[in-house]
């Protein structure tokens, strides 16, 4: 069973429908008792790095997600959710995330300058940058959908693929059992569902 954490900001439908479109087992929970005893864990998320960060925390979640995963069970991020997963975020001030993954999270401006929108809204080429088990059913150069104004930066040794929008951005990443899309696979077609499901072969 993947279990979906909800601790309040994310559109959970969507990423719960995925799932059972490809025939996975899902529940969406706040409890970490539930987080124990599922055989997979999904963080989520949109918005603002320090609100979620924040809720992480005082929900108990936060902890209950870096132990689980510290014990080996899979974890992908996706979105905000995969920017938690770094050391810290410079969004509107500086912020610790669960530092499961060596990176910091900034702003795309900082490297695409005033030249692009921000943000970065639209589809976008995976380009790889190392094997990674999520992409082992998938091609470089298959689109996935962005919505996201920060990026995750000083994570090239975990850094799986990349995305090029005025400069090469961290799109995905993978640290033994933890992994990260910085796009939304649910919001991906074809493509999102085929990386879903290789999450779903991880054990």
């Amino acid at each position: 069973m993947n279990a979906i954490v909800d601790y309040g900001v994310g559109n959970l439908f969507s990423l719960e429908s995925s799932f059972r479109a490809i025939g996975e087992a899902v529940t969406v929970t706040s409890d970490p008792e539930v987080l124990k005893t599922a055989d997979r864990i999904i963080l989520p998320g949109v918005g603002a790095f320090r609100d979620a960060a924040e809720k992480l925390n005082t929900t108990g979640l936060g902890p209950a997600v870096k132990e689980l995963a510290l014990s080996g069970k899979p974890l992908l991020g996706i979105c905000l959710g995969m920017q938690l997963l770094f050391e810290k975020s410079y969004e509107y001030g500086e912020y610790e995330g669960l530092s499961l993954i060596p990176g910091k999270v900034k702003a795309i401006k900082d490297v695409t300058g005033d030249a692009l929108k921000i943000p970065h809204i639209g589809w976008n080429a995976l380009i790889f940058r190392k094997p990674s088990v999520l992409f082992h059913d998938i091609r470089e150069g298959d689109h996935v959908y962005f919505v996201h104004s920060y990026y995750a930066d000083e994570c090239e040794a975990h850094t799986t693929a990349v995305t090029e929008y005025g400069a090469c951005l961290t799109a995905s990443v993978e640290k033994d059992n933890i992994f990260g899309c910085q796009f939304h696979p649910e919001k991906s077609g074809s493509v999102g569902l085929r990386i879903l499901k290789a999450f779903c072969e991880v054990e």
